[in-house]
C-alpha cells in the first residue's frame, strides 16, 4: 500500500506544474477545514502566502448517525466560499481538496462533494486513511531538524482518526485507526469535566487502537515522535506557557513525555469554562483538547516502553504542506 501511495503522489508531482505556479492545498477533516495557498520555488520548496484554519466540525454526530448533519453541511460550505475567494485573490492555479475521517463515514458524503464541487470548482478527494497518512509524513518530513534521529514515527492527531507513519526519506509503514479527539470526546468523555471511569474507558480505547496500528507500523522502531496537528500543538503551547499562540516557538519545539502526560491529565481534570480560560485555546478545540491530549500521552507511554522515546518533535508542518507538494513538478 504505501509504494502505491508515493506513485498517486510521483503522478501528481509529475503533471507538469510550471516553476512558479501558485498551488493550494485544502484539508477538510472532522473538526477543521484548513487552507495553505504557496509559490512553488525553483528548488522544490514552497513559498507561503496564506495559511488558515476554520473550525466546522464537519463530523459533528456522524459516529453516532452515519450521517454529515445539516448544520455541520451549512458551516463547511461557508468556509468554502470564504476559501474561494482567497484563492481567486492569490491566483492560485492548481488546487487539491482532501477530505478525510468524517467525509470517509458518512452515507450522505456525496451532498459534501457536490457543495464543494460548486463553491471551489474542484471535486474533493475522499482519501483513505492510508493516502492521509502519507501525506502527512511527507509533509512534517519536509521540513524537520536537521538534528532529528530517523526513523521518524509521524503521528496525525485529527478529529476522527489518528495517522501513523514510521519511515526516514519516505514512509515505509502506515496505518489510520478511527482514534480522534472529536470521536473519543462522543463516545467516551460525555461528563464536564469527564468522570474517572470515563477516562479509564476512553484510555483503555485509546491503547487498544494503539494496539491496532502497532498491528501495521513496527513502533519500536522509531527513533523520533513527529506530532502533527491542533491537539499537539495546543498541548505544545501550553507546555512552553505561551500567551497567545504562536506557530514560530510551537514549530520544532520538543515536549517532554512527562510534560504531556500532566498536560492531559490536567485537561481531562478542568471544565469547559477553565478550558476556554487558557490564553492559546481555539474555541473550536475547548470541547475537545482533554481526547486529544490523552492520545498524545497514551502513544508517547507506549514508545517509552517500547522505543525508547521520550519527547514529542512537535511540527507545524503536516498534511496541508504534503498536498501542496504533491502538486509540485
Amino acid at each position: 500500500m504505501v509504494g502505491q501511495l508515493l506513485v498517486l503522489i510521483a503522478v501528481r508531482r509529475a503533471s507538469g506544474t510550471a516553476v512558479s505556479e501558485v498551488v493550494a492545498a485544502i484539508d477538510c477533516g472532522t473538526n477543521s477545514i484548513r487552507l495553505l495557498v504557496a509559490r512553488a520555488n525553483e528548488d522544490g520548496t514552497l513559498i507561503e502566502l496564506d495559511r488558515r484554519m476554520m473550525i466546522v466540525r464537519l463530523g459533528e454526530g456522524v459516529d453516532r448517525t452515519g450521517r454529515l448533519s445539516d448544520a455541520a453541511l451549512e458551516r463547511t460550505f461557508a468556509a468554502c466560499q470564504d476559501y474561494a475567494r482567497i484563492l481567486e485573490s492569490l491566483g492560485a492555479e492548481r488546487v487539491r481538496f482532501v477530505a478525510t475521517s468524517a467525509s470517509r463515514d458518512a452515507q450522505n458524503r456525496q451532498m459534501f462533494v457536490d457543495g464543494v464541487m460548486a463553491r471551489i470548482g474542484v471535486e474533493p478527494e475522499v482519501v483513505s486513511g492510508e493516502v492521509e497518512a502519507a501525506l502527512s509524513f511527507a509533509g512534517a518530513t519536509s521540513g524537520v531538524a536537521a538534528d532529528a534521529r530517523p526513523p521518524f514515527l509521524v503521528v496525525d492527531i485529527g478529529g476522527g482518526s489518528t495517522e501513523f507513519v514510521l519511515g526516514e526519506g519516505e514512509p515505509v509503514a502506515a496505518a489510520s485507526v478511527d482514534m480522534g479527539c472529536v470521536r473519543l470526546t462522543e463516545r467516551y468523555l460525555l461528563t464536564d469535566p469527564p468522570t474517572g471511569p470515563e477516562v479509564a474507558a476512553a484510555t483503555e480505547r485509546v491503547d487498544e487502537l494503539i494496539d491496532v496500528a502497532a498491528q501495521t507500523v513496527p513502533l519500536n522502531q522509531a527513533a523520533t515522535l513527529v506530532g502533527l496537528a491542533g491537539s499537539v500543538t495546543t498541548v505544545a503551547a501550553i507546555v512552553l506557557g505561551l500567551d497567545d499562540y504562536d506557530s514560530a516557538a510551537i514549530h520544532g519545539s520538543r515536549i517532554g513525555a512527562d510534560e504531556v502526560h500532566a498536560i492531559a491529565q490536567s485537561l481531562l481534570a478542568m471544565n469547559r469554562t477553565d478550558r476556554a480560560a487558557i490564553g492559546v485555546m481555539h474555541p473550536g478545540r475547548v470541547d475537545v483538547i482533554g481526547g486529544g491530549a490523552l492520545v498524545l500521552s497514551r502513544i508517547l507511554h507506549r514508545l517509552a516502553a517500547e522505543a525508547g522515546v521520550n519527547e514529542v518533535l512537535v511540527s507545524e508542518h503536516d498534511i496541508l504542506d504534503g498536498i501542496a507538494l504533491s502538486l509540485l513538478p
